[in-house]
């Protein structure tokens, strides 16, 4: 397990942002940040430059895997996982003990970010695929900024949080994780 330090939007004025200030995350679409933390986390614990992500769809397109493999061993596993269906399926596996993942993307709207409800949607409201693709081909005309290399995340962590490496830090954005003890009804889950 490793933390990971991902920033607060909702911190952010973003009262003096300008168009041509407004960038987005490593990506091909405008979901969350796996591709960016994999790529970190490849560089950090195993020194490998991955330029390219390759995703391989298991069940269906909204649960994909994304792993890396140095000297014949896989390293780093990580999963997407879009839509109530696939969570559910993730949270049982993971209570079975069969879910090997290092880090999982969880998104409630299947498709992802951009096709989710009130989202490029026709007004009998079914998916509009021409809009989701124009909207998808505006994000990925926008420049990539790495969170690391925002002024407003480097601001955020002097001003805020006292450093990159400070107690508040830690105690802010990074957490650990415990095995908790087996409740004797699936009904006593607790969210």
């Amino acid at each position: 397990n490793f933390g990971v330090d991902l920033p607060f939007c909702c911190l952010l004025r973003f009262d003096d942002v300008k168009e041509g200030d407004v960038v987005r995350h490593d990506g091909k679409r405008s979901d969350g940040y796996l591709e960016h933390i994999f790529k970190h986390a490849a560089k950090e614990l195993f020194d490998v430059d991955v330029k390219e992500i390759t995703y391989k769809a298991l069940k269906n397109k909204d649960f994909q895997e994304v792993t890396l493999e140095k000297d014949g061993e896989t390293v780093l596993r990580f999963a997407a996982a879009y839509g109530f269906r696939n969570i559910q399926n993730m949270v049982l596996k993971l209570k079975k003990g069969k879910f090997l993942y290092h880090f999982v993307e969880v998104l409630a709207c299947p498709g992802g970010c951009l096709n989710g409800k009130g989202q490029a949607q026709t007004g009998d409201g079914k998916p509009d695929r021409a809009l989701l693709a124009q909207m998808e081909e505006v994000y990925t005309a926008i420049p990539v900024r790495l969170p690391e290399t925002n002024l407003h995340v480097q601001r955020m962590y002097q001003d805020w949080l006292e450093g990159m490496d400070s107690k508040k830090v830690q105690d802010t954005l990074h957490t650990t994780y415990s095995a908790v003890n087996q409740s004797t009804s699936s009904l006593d889950i607790k969210w």
